[in-house]
C-alpha cells in the first residue's frame, strides 16, 4: 500500500517488522526495519529502487494495485545490493523494456547478481539530470563507497527531495513514515548504530561527499533514505550529525569489552569500571561480555567512546575465539583517535596481552603501555595496576 510523501511522491516499500538480522547475521535488527522504494508521478512516472528479494512478489502485486506498471517510464536503481534491487527480476518480467538509470558500477552489480538479462541500462554520473515534466528534474549524485562502489543518490528539483539511498538511514521500522512521528530516542540510537557499524569505515569519503553535496547548493526539504524514517522535519539535522560523526567522533565515555573462562578476567573488567568511576565520575562507563552481548550494540558504544579496555584470558597460546572474532570486526570499522588497553588472566603461557595489544593497534587504536596480566586469579597486586592504567586511558 502506498503512503504519500508528497502529492506527487509516494512510498511504495516494505515495513519489515519481523527482520532480526541483516548482511547475513552481521547486523542485528532490534526494532524492525524497512526497505524504502519511491514512486514519482509527474508527466513521467519514475520508480526509485525496489525492495528485498524475499518480498519481490508482494512488491510487484502491491505496485500493480496502485498503478499500471506499463506507465512507469523508467526505474532508478541507486544501489545494486539486493535489499534495494531484489524485486527487479520479478518487476522486469512484467515490463522488460523499461529503462533503468544507474551508475556504471551498478550495472556490474546487477548483472553480477542476476545475470545478463538484456535490460536497458542508462549510465549516469554526478551532475547528470533528466527532465520528468512540469519543470522538474532528477539530478544524480554518485556516492561511491557509501557503502558500495555503485551507490548514488537522486535529487528531485522543486520538491527538493534527496533520495539518499543508504546514507542517512536506519534499520528501524517507522509505520508513520516520517522522523517527527518516530520515537526520537530510538531514531537517534538506530541512526548512530547504522553509521557506526556500516558507514564508519568510509568516514573520510563521506566527509568529502557531504562537502560535494553542499557545494551543489541544492535546497533540501526532505531526505528519503532506503531504510527507516524519512527526514521531513529539519532534514539537515542528520547531515549535521553525519558531519560530526565522520570526524573521529567520541564522547566522554570508556567501554570495557571482554570474555572470560572462570571469571578472573571478568573481575578485572569490573574493577576497571569501578576505578574509572572513582577517578572520573563524569565519564560514562559501559561494560560488555563479548560472548553474551550483541556485537553491533557494543560497537556503537565503542564508536561513542574515547577509549576502550579489552580483555581475554590466554587459551591455547592465544585468546578466546569470541574476542578474536570481535576484534576482527573492530578492525573493519576503522575507528580513529581512540585509546585502548588490554587485560586478562592466564595459567601457563600468558600470551593474551601481547595478542590483544597487537590486534588493537592493527585496528587503529593508540594502545597504552599499562596492562593487567593476572596469573590464575587476580589479586590485590593485580588490581593495584588498574589505577595507573585508567589514568592513561582518561
Amino acid at each position: 500500500m502506498r503512503k504519500y510523501v508528497k502529492e506527487n511522491v509516494s512510498w511504495v516499500g516494505c515495513i519489515d517488522w519481523e527482520l532480526e538480522s541483516f548482511h547475513g547475521d552481521d547486523y542485528s535488527i532490534m526494532n524492525g526495519s524497512s526497505q524504502n522504494a519511491y514512486l514519482i508521478e509527474e508527466e513521467k512516472t519514475i520508480l526509485i529502487d525496489t525492495v528485498w528479494t524475499p518480498h519481490r512478489f508482494d512488491f510487484v502485486d502491491n505496485l500493480k494495485k496502485e498503478i499500471d506498471l506499463h506507465t512507469i517510464d523508467f526505474i532508478v536503481i541507486n544501489h545494486g545490493e539486493c535489499d534495494h534491487s531484489g524485486s527487479l527480476t520479478a518487476l522486469m518480467e512484467e515490463i522488460p523494456n523499461t529503462p533503468i538509470y544507474c551508475t556504471s558500477n551498478a550495472v556490474k552489480s546487477l548483472e553480477g547478481q542476476y545475470g545478463k538479462r538484456g535490460w536497458d541500462f542508462h549510465i549516469v554520473k554526478t551532475g547528470d539530470s533528466i527532465d520528468i515534466g512540469n519543470g522538474k528534474k532528477l539530478i544524480f549524485v554518485e556516492m561511491r563507497m557509501l557503502h558500495w562502489p555503485d551507490s548514488m543518490a537522486t535529487y528531485l528539483t522543486q520538491d527538493n527531495i534527496l533520495f539518499s539511498n543508504d546514507a542517512f538511514g536506519q534499520h528501524y521500522a517507522v509505520e508513520e513514515l516520517f522522523n517527527d512521528k518516530a520515537d526520537q530516542c530510538l531514531l537517534q540510537k538506530e541512526a548512530m548504530k547504522y553509521f557506526a557499524n556500516i558507514l564508519n569505515p568510509f568516514a573520510p569519503i563521506l566527509s568529502k561527499k557531504l562537502s560535494e553535496i553542499m557545494e551543489l547548493h541544492l535546497p533540501i526539504d526532505m531526505i528519503a533514505p532506503s531504510h527507516g524514517a524519512i527526514w521531513k522535519e529539519n532534514p539537515t539535522q542528520i547531515i549535521e550529525k553525519y558531519a560530526l560523526w565522520a570526524e573521529a567522533y567520541q564522547e566522554n565515555q570508556i567501554t570495557i569489552a571482554y570474555d572470560t573462562m572462570w571469571e578472573g578476567t571478568a573481575k578485572i573488567a569490573h574493577k576497571i569500571a569501578e576505578e574509572i568511576h572513582q577517578q572520573s565520575p563524569d565519564t560514562v562507563v559501559k561494560v560488555f561480555n563479548i560472548a553474551k552481548a550483541d556485537k553491533n550494540e557494543i560497537m556503537t558504544e565503542v564508536f561513542k567512546s574515547k577509549a576502550i579496555a579489552v580483555g581475554s584470558p590466554t587459551v591455547s597460546n592465544s585468546i578466546l575465539s569470541s574476542v578474536s572474532g570481535w576484534l576482527e570486526f573492530l578492525r573493519q570499522l576503522k575507528f580513529k583517535k581512540k585509546k585502548a588497553a588490554a587485560f586478562g588472566c592466564y595459567g601457563w603461557s600468558g600470551e593474551s596481552i601481547k595478542i590483544l595489544q597487537a590486534k588493537l593497534q592493527e585496528a587503529g587504536f593508540v594502545v597504552i603501555d599499562e596492562y593487567v596480566r593476572s596469573l590464575w586469579t587476580p589479586t590485590d597486586d593485580d588490581f593495584s595496576i588498574i589505577s595507573s592504567m585508567v589514568k592513561e586511558l582518561l
